[in-house]
């Protein structure tokens, strides 16, 4: 096998290109003393494919074409210069077409990785002297591919570079996702007077804006749009956090004032006999509640209007949230339930199942509002095996709501918790 210096043109109608005439040319800098191992640089091609614009069935045929090359380095003393019949190819090509395979090879010839050397009568064949020694050779120069090899080396180390930072980018992505959807769960809990849906749904739209076959550029925008939502909740909840902390030094320096009081009498305080009964505070994770006791009622008419007020002053729950946390109560509804009003029909159907009085429904819809009254009894009917006295469970919430020590919005996500499922914002039908 050889490669010859002079410039060959195409065998029959095919026309001759600028691009052509390039890669002879480069193909005669070729360095007599140069190799590379074929199968190096055939990793090093597919590492940098796309760079240079092949199909993967363009290298399946340069592959087949290097099977043809009897040794294992690419070197100009052994010739670069493979011939073999269509036929063969295609065989080596998994039977690729004859067809395919043209339009293949002509991919490789504009990718000036190999160019043709057409025999006077278009065959491929290698000509033998009169000695018997291999003399020149007609079909697919590989030349081009020994004095690209740097070039392509170079290629193939961007491609993996740019492959790695995508996959750190990817995972940044995932991260700042997972963290993301957590805190709002969590903001949604001990914040609920907050208006978490602006947060989630801008959120939705950064998520939403990243292409499904994304590359750096468009990750890197996306990145900066995450942290940012990241940084604002995690300012919200750490004002939260400090604020306990204050209370709790508070708290602390209250008592350490009153115990150093050394004046009172241990026998003015009441003995065990005297001391009035604590009542524990209903825990909606228990595992069973007792709550028969008759709780205090609301005392007088400004004290009912500022509990209203203050039960009620919460950003509104979103009537999907509620479908998805108690599925139960739309067993209950006549045609499902669809809007607001198709849950609270439902919700008094349930409070006469579960035996609460009509005084104790109607109070918490007082205190709490006809709409978190009805979240409240299809919570408690998820939890009814758990609860021994549903109506006076839900009198102990209400009283708790009087005080302000009762929100909707954590029993709810502790009952969608319950599910094993986390926080999926369904907009209301």
């Amino acid at each position: 096998m050889q490669t010859g210096h002079a410039v060959t043109t195409p065998f029959g109608r095919r026309s001759l290109s600028l691009g052509m005439l390039a890669t002879q040319a480069l193909a005669q800098d070729v360095d007599y003393e140069a190799s590379i191992d074929k199968w190096k640089l055939f990793r090093n091609l597919c590492e940098a494919r796309q760079s240079l614009g092949l199909s993967d069935r363009a290298l399946v045929v340069l592959n087949a074409l290097l099977t043809f090359y009897p040794q294992t380095e690419l070197k100009e003393e052994h010739g670069l210069v493979v011939f073999p019949s269509n036929a063969q190819l295609s065989l080596r090509a998994h039977g690729m077409a004859p067809a395919t395979l043209r339009r293949h090879l002509s991919a490789l010839v504009e990718a000036q990785l190999i160019f043709r050397k057409d025999s006077p009568n278009g065959k491929r064949y290698l000509r033998k002297t009169r000695a018997g020694e291999n003399g020149e050779a007609f079909g697919f120069s590989l030349a081009p591919l020994l004095v690209r090899s740097t070039e392509l080396e170079a290629l193939a180390n961007q491609a993996k570079t740019e492959r790695w930072q995508l996959k750190l980018l990817k995972e940044r992505i995932t991260l700042l996702r997972r963290n993301v959807v957590k805190l709002v769960e969590l903001g949604m809990e001990e914040l609920p007077h907050l208006d978490w849906n602006s947060h989630y749904g801008r959120f939705r739209m950064v998520i939403e804006g990243i292409p499904r076959r994304s590359t750096a550029l468009d990750l890197e925008p996306a990145i900066d749009g995450l942290e940012c939502i990241e940084t604002e909740i995690l300012s919200l909840l750490e004002n939260k956090v400090n604020s306990r902390k204050t209370s709790a030094n508070e708290s602390h320096f209250e008592r350490h004032k009153h115990n150093s009081n050394t004046q009172h009498k241990l026998e003015s305080e009441p003995g065990p006999e005297n001391r009035p009964e604590e009542k524990s505070e209903p825990d909606w994770r228990s595992a069973e509640i007792n709550a028969g006791e008759n709780l205090p009622a609301i005392a007088t008419a400004s004290e009912r209007v500022n509990a209203q007020i203050a039960a009620r002053d919460v950003r509104p729950i979103p009537l999907g949230l509620v479908r998805q946390a108690c599925p139960e109560i739309e067993a209950y509804a006549t045609n499902g339930i669809t809007t607001w009003s198709d849950l609270m029909g439902a919700a008094v159907v349930v409070r006469s199942m579960l035996g609460v009085s009509p005084s104790a429904y109607e109070e918490a819809c007082d205190i709490l509002g006809q709409e978190n009254a009805a979240v409240v009894v299809a919570c408690i009917l998820e939890r009814a095996a758990q609860i021994t006295s549903a109506g006076g469970y839900l009198r102990s919430l209400t009283d708790r709501a009087f005080k302000g020590e009762f929100s909707v919005w954590p029993m709810l996500l502790a009952q969608l918790r319950a599910h094993g499922t986390h926080l999926n914002l369904v907009p209301d039908r």
